[in-house]
């Protein structure tokens, strides 16, 4: 059974940084496109990182690009989202997804974990 389990959430200022994770189980982890999602209240659900750990394709929206950092670990099969220069706009509900690939990211998401909040306060 493929299982996405996302943890790390929480509250922090503007300027602060938390760490999400996504440990993920049921399936070969290098065979698959890892990656975050986020949806604000009232919005739609943006994808804003990926990684595929088997070729180190890396993808971000450029809403993040230059303060949040994906990764992962092989080891633990688990993808990481450092996320640095929180902004309120930030606020939101992040989830975790498995896709085939990060380029189109999120056309093919057959997978997600349940989310965990992010609250971003100004």
């Amino acid at each position: 059974e493929v299982q996405l389990q996302a943890s790390g959430g929480g509250s922090v200022q503007a300027g602060g940084s938390l760490r999400l994770s996504c440990a993920a189980s049921g399936f070969i982890f290098d065979d698959y496109a890892l990656g975050w999602f986020r949806q604000a209240p009232g919005e739609g659900r943006e994808g804003i990182a990926c990684i595929s750990p088997g070729d180190g394709i890396i993808y971000y929206a450029d809403s993040v690009k230059g303060r949040f950092t994906i990764s992962s670990d092989d080891i633990k099969n688990t993808v990481y989202l450092q996320m640095n220069n929180l902004k309120p706009e930030g606020t939101a509900v992040y989830y975790c997804a498995r896709d085939l690939a990060c380029q189109g990211w999120g056309a093919g998401v057959d997978h997600w974990g349940q989310g965990t909040l992010v609250t971003v306060s100004s």
